[in-house]
């Protein structure tokens, strides 16, 4: 018999992210394979779970939730009462914190371990708290889930995890959400963003140390130093932090463009990957890397590094570059003096993508599942 599974969704942010795409991914996919699941969620997304797990007992959780010290207490005491309520078997925590007092079977997604390997560059406060949370989930979980080999090497390395209690589940993508873009789509982002048909570069994320931004900037300026019409710069999305940001973007010179849209819609997404000149994600240290596999869905030229799991995503249908700024901007000077090859980098990187499914993911998820359950 399948084992009813209690997944807390109640730390995905209102802003959605990566960790949103991610529940509401899996979520969607499960319940499509037929689990047997109920979700712990914050009450604004109550409405929104109930159509993504139409089948899903949906457990609502007090409006205090949306603040993140009441959520990291209700978690310790209000969540083993929910699994007990709806008679759970096992409960699944997507990222790193768990209840240490669960007496059920216990799945928690670690999505990264880059505060371990690269400790210098994040905020120190949260570093200590979200290292301290990834030791007990490793030591105390039931089983442990991560989106990549690399991740998954990584966490026995680091922090001798127990390799034989580590599933790797990729992640996958919406298709019908993320796919190469009609001709209006790409239109409609252009003129939202000011372009009306003026080429970017494009880059999706948060403000974090590890996604590299400081030398995507200075690399793009390289790049576009002595171009006659330079693409702009657009660095969408929110979140994190990182001081460096705003230094590179005070040396970019007057004549060169860079646009700071914040968070864009999902509907847009295919519109603003697939319309840029070139998606450019040099991250120094990813779990996955969610948007490379959303932008190549999208059929966009993709250039990253060979960082942690990013080969797994890309293969040999993404343009690979070194972090640094003089890598950065030689790789974006082939690229934009290449049409070609960016026609052939976007043909590759939507076959590639369709390898990726969220009920690939979820199927992977269920094994984990059963596994921790004794099933």
């Amino acid at each position: 018999m399948a084992p009813r599974i209690l997944l807390d969704a109640t730390a995905v942010p209102a802003d959605r992210g990566g960790l949103g795409r991610y529940v509401d991914g899996l979520l969607a996919a499960l319940s499509a394979e037929g689990a047997d699941l109920a979700v712990a969620c914050q009450r604004a997304d109550e409405k929104r779970y109930g159509e993504l797990a139409p089948g899903a007992r949906i457990v609502a959780g007090p409006a205090a939730l949306a603040h993140r010290a009441t959520r990291l207490a209700w978690e310790q005491s209000g969540l083993p009462y929910v699994a007990e309520s709806v008679g759970a078997d096992v409960i699944h925590l997507p990222t790193y914190t768990m209840p240490v007092s669960a007496v059920l079977p216990t799945v928690v997604t670690i999505h990264d371990v880059t505060m371990f390997a690269e400790p210098e560059p994040h905020d120190p406060v949260r570093t200590t708290y979200v290292k301290s949370a990834t030791r007990t989930a490793a030591r105390r979980a039931t089983r442990l889930i991560v989106p990549s080999r690399a991740t998954r090497d990584e966490l026995v390395r680091l922090l001798n995890a127990d390799p034989s209690h580590i599933d790797v589940a990729y992640h996958g993508v919406d298709h019908e959400v993320f796919h190469p873009p009609a001709e209006l789509e790409t239109k409609q982002v252009s003129d939202r963003l000011g372009l009306h048909g003026r080429p970017y570069v494009a880059y999706l994320g948060a403000l974090e140390p590890r996604k590299n931004v400081p030398n995507l900037i200075r690399g793009w300026v390289r790049a576009c130093a002595e171009l006659a019409e330079p693409p702009a710069l657009v660095l969408a999305g929110g979140g994190g932090w990182d001081d460096e940001v705003d230094a590179a973007l005070a040396t970019v010179p007057l004549q060169l463009r860079v646009l700071r849209p914040g968070y864009l819609p999902w509907a847009l997404l295919p519109g603003f990957f697939g319309g840029a000149l070139v998606v450019a994600l040099p991250s120094r240290g990813e779990g996955f890397g969610l948007p490379v596999l959303e932008a190549m869905a999208c059929g966009a030229p993709v250039l990253t590094t060979r960082r942690g799991p990013l080969p797994e995503v890309g293969g040999d249908a993404v343009a690979y570059t070194e972090p640094d700024p003089d890598g950065i901007g030689r790789a974006l000077t082939a690229l934009i003096g290449d049409p070609v090859r960016r026609a052939e980098l976007a043909e590759a990187a939507q076959t590639r993508a369709q390898g990726f499914s969220w009920t690939a993911s979820a199927r992977a998820h269920m094994a984990s599942y059963e596994q921790a359950v004794g099933v």
